[in-house]
């Protein structure tokens, strides 16, 4: 048989080839990662979301066999980190850590930047109860007395910014105590917990980074967030034994941009799963009062559903609007 000229044979196998390299993610996946990883937290140094993001680094670049480098990009409550990070290219080599102020309690108080639920989610990493932190002056020593003097009126609360988990944990605690405690935002929760120690807010509903001061004598742990006591702090009630029904668990979860290659996706949720069943790195985020619960992508996707529909009605119920 007569073989066809070069260049009918290039034409020929041209079919082929072309579907093999149009793959989605195909030659992204057998490189990646090739270079290090940047990991946007979107909140100042100091806080809860930051202390993950540097737990997780180390373990995660070891797994991943390239360096995971944490920057600190705060502002409007998280968003302009997450607004970063939606912007580079979908390549995996730009992550961001979220919550419920940025992905799914966001879109009921603002027009966002981006699309929250369409970014390439990862995983949940942690979940945690807040603190319900006072200042030591503060004259109520049980829960009960605290709601009886914020019904009184005159009690501030403090948050890490508009928006954020954190100022919607205290607007639900408002809603369902009776209460109208002022939200006061700050630019992040180093700043917020500075103001609670200096007595200038009364409130704080924090996250784990508020155990230091609340363990070295600088605020008073009136109750925590959970459905049940926290084990790191025996004493402090959940708030459910004065407000029945109430619980508020805060989370912080793992994403890319949109577009990312499921297998890079794939790739960065077992690794990150992996490396969160560690014992040794489980014991550290444990102790940090940060704990464990990653999730498989379809699964975390329903929880992002769930928890959009959950923040919606204490937005809708609080008139809650930021911005346009």
């Amino acid at each position: 048989m007569t073989r066809p000229p070069l260049k009918r044979r290039t034409a020929l196998a041209a079919p082929w080839a072309i579907p093999l390299l149009a793959l989605p993610g195909l030659a992204h996946a057998q490189v990646w990662p090739s270079r290090p990883i940047r990991l946007i937290v979107p909140f100042p140094p100091g806080g809860g979301v930051d202390l993950t993001a540097r737990l997780l680094a180390e373990p995660l670049g070891h797994e991943l066999g390239q360096t995971v480098v944490v920057e600190n990009r705060g502002g409007a409550g998280g968003v302009i980190g997450v607004e970063a990070m939606s912007r580079t290219p979908p390549d995996g080599y730009t992550l961001s850590l979220d919550g419920a102020g940025t992905i799914t309690a966001g879109p009921h108080l603002r027009r966002l930047p981006y699309d929250a639920l369409g970014l390439g989610h990862i995983t949940r990493l942690v979940r945690m109860p807040f603190i319900m932190a006072v200042r030591n002056t503060l004259p109520a020593q049980t829960l009960p007395e605290f709601i009886d003097l914020a019904k009184r009126g005159g009690l501030r609360y403090a948050s890490g910014g508009p928006g954020t988990s954190q100022h919607l944990t205290g607007e639900l605690f408002n809603q369902m105590a009776g209460v109208s405690i002022e939200h006061v935002p700050y630019r992040g929760t180093g700043p917020a917990l500075n103001d609670l120690v200096a007595g200038i807010v009364d409130v704080y509903y924090g996250d784990p980074a508020t155990l230091g001061i609340v363990n070295n004598g600088q605020a008073r742990a009136m109750a925590v967030t959970s459905p049940e006591r926290w084990p790191l702090l025996p004493n402090a009630p959940a708030v459910a034994e004065a407000v029945p029904g109430y619980v508020s668990e805060n989370w912080y979860g793992l994403a890319a941009p949109a577009g990312t290659p499921d297998a890079i996706l794939d790739r960065l949720n077992a690794a990150i799963r992996k490396v969160m069943d560690d014992p040794a790195t489980k014991r550290r985020f444990d102790e940090a009062g940060l704990h464990p619960a990653t999730m498989e992508r379809t699964a975390y996707l329903e929880f992002l559903r769930q928890d959009s529909v959950t923040w919606g009605r204490v937005v809708t119920a609080g008139n809650i609007r930021i911005g346009d």
